[in-house]
């Protein structure tokens, strides 16, 4: 692709004039020379490897309660001429530095944002009397930094993008569906994985399994405990899609009872107490209203439960302690009672939910299935989500997937994919192939009508790739050739579900 000479130094943008935008630095960064203040060392240490670029900060206000921060990333030579804009999780709060920088080193100009406030990610404190910064929270924080970015980006090279691309997960992946969905225009590509993308139930269920294990004292399971419901369901399960190989290519397929594990009479072996039997099989359901039985989240899948301790771990002062249950604690705490002290332990799954969802009138869903204004400028969605995810269930993704096709008909197999990974947690990690190039997918789609069918992904040990293994496109599976090795992609074949 043939890149423009620059239109303007890097130092010339601090003038840039933009409507709400105050350019606040616009910085020529030298190859290896960026760091974060107050970073560790071992955070800084991936940027060691970049190559020079602009960085432009610029503080964006399109209400008079606004204090948008984002951050553009411009290549200083060899930019592939495409943009992309980078998720966040949580309630954010900061700039993805960390995605800019694998975006920049692909030679992408880049931004995020920080949503608009410098809370802690588990932090809600900021929306408490402040309506337009939980809106631009929301949604409108991605949108105002795609436009400026793309400005900025005009200025300096002198060319706006010829492809944008989004690509997020968790947090990350409901704001890509929130682009999406609103601004059909903003990105030709958007890559959302394990989209948390309707706030009320998915954070009630969070706080309802944080309910469950501290029912009493008897309820909590210990997470040295997790391994051994683990490898039950392993015993359980693992050979059902043909192959015993430590994951569950379909863990819907396994319908496995914690009951086994209950300890007996005079047993000294590792088991689990009655009521650490019953806090599984919660943990297994899906939250339900009580009254309508209306299903309001997914459960967790069998294969989750060596990261359980992510929801359902300890309390502090009374309150959920992990980062996850803090971010559903403080959605109810300051977004939805407004009350620094409400008790997590008193959230109904009847009138509350109703109550919330009527409050939050849709601001913080992202579940609108017709996709059709952002499939008619021929954009492409890929999902993705781990089957082992213990904080965003699978089949939220799922659901989403199917919503969209019900809702587009024909125009979605031209338009969407979602990839299922067997073994791995939110995210990434886990013990199944977690590491797969969503982004060269994208492109080889978008640019070159390439629809991906499947996308080969891979698990390391200490630095080395020890396994790789194909994530099919949804409802597709991986299906073991019969011969070779398990651990090898090539032996194995996508096949209907």
């Amino acid at each position: 692709m043939a890149v423009p000479a620059m239109a303007a130094n890097c130092e010339s943008l601090a003038s840039l004039s933009l409507p709400d935008t105050a350019i606040t630095m616009a910085q020529s960064v030298p190859a290896g020379g960026f760091s974060l203040s107050g970073g560790s060392a071992q955070a800084n240490a991936a940027f060691q490897y970049l190559p020079a670029f602009c960085r432009v900060a610029a503080t964006l206000t399109p209400t008079t309660d606004s204090d948008i921060r984002i951050e553009v990333w411009l290549p200083a030579s060899n930019w592939n001429g495409k943009f992309q804009g980078a998720g966040n999780d949580g309630w954010a709060g900061s700039i993805s530095y960390g995605a800019l920088a694998q975006a920049l080193r692909r030679g992408y100009a880049a931004s995020s944002t920080d949503t608009g406030h410098q809370s802690d990610v588990t932090s809600a404190s900021f929306a408490l009397g402040h309506v337009e910064k939980l809106i631009d929270y929301a949604y409108r924080s991605e949108h105002e930094m795609t436009v400026k970015a793309k400005a900025i980006i005009q200025a300096f090279y002198g060319d706006a993008p010829q492809y944008s691309y989004w690509s997020g997960c968790s947090g990350g992946g409901k704001q890509g569906l929130a682009e999406a969905q609103r601004y059909p225009a903003d990105y030709d590509g958007i890559i959302a994985g394990a989209a948390a993308y309707d706030m009320v139930p998915l954070h009630a269920g969070w706080i309802r399994i944080a309910q469950v294990v501290h029912k009493s004292e008897e309820s909590y399971i210990p997470p040295e405990k997790y391994l051994l419901i683990h490898d039950a369901v392993l015993r359980a399960c693992d050979a059902l899609d043909g192959v015993k190989d430590g994951l569950l290519e379909d863990p819907t397929r396994c319908h496995f009872d914690p009951q086994v594990l209950v300890c007996k009479s005079g047993d000294t072996s590792p088991c689990l107490t009655a009521a650490q039997v019953e806090a599984a099989k919660q943990i297994y359901s899906p939250a339900v209203n009580p009254r309508t039985k209306k299903v309001l989240l997914p459960a967790l899948l069998p294969g989750s439960e060596l990261a359980w301790g992510v929801l359902a771990g300890p309390l502090a002062g009374g309150a959920p302690a992990t980062r996850e249950s803090s971010v559903a604690d403080n959605t109810f705490k300051y977004v939805i009672f407004k009350d620094p002290k409400w008790d997590f332990r008193t959230l109904n799954f009847d009138k509350d939910i109703e109550y919330a969802e009527k409050l939050d009138n849709g601001l913080n869903k992202a579940n609108d299935p017709n996709l059709k204004p952002f499939f008619a400028r021929n954009g492409k969605l890929i999902m993705y989500h781990g089957w082992s995810d213990q904080v965003v269930p699978p089949q939220h993704s799922i659901r989403y997937f199917d919503s969209v096709e019900k809702a587009v008909g024909v125009q979605a197999a031209d338009s969407i994919r979602l990839f299922m990974a067997p073994g791995m947690t939110h995210c990434g990690g886990g013990p199944g192939p977690n590491t797969f190039d969503t982004v060269s997918a994208m492109e080889q789609w978008v640019e070159k009508g390439k629809a991906p069918e499947q996308i080969i992904a891979s698990h390391s040990s200490d630095g080395r790739v020890d396994r790789t293994r194909p994530l099919c496109t949804y409802p597709q599976v991986a299906k073991y050739k019969g011969s070779g090795s398990i651990d090898n992609a090539e032996n194995f074949a996508c096949v209907a579900r």
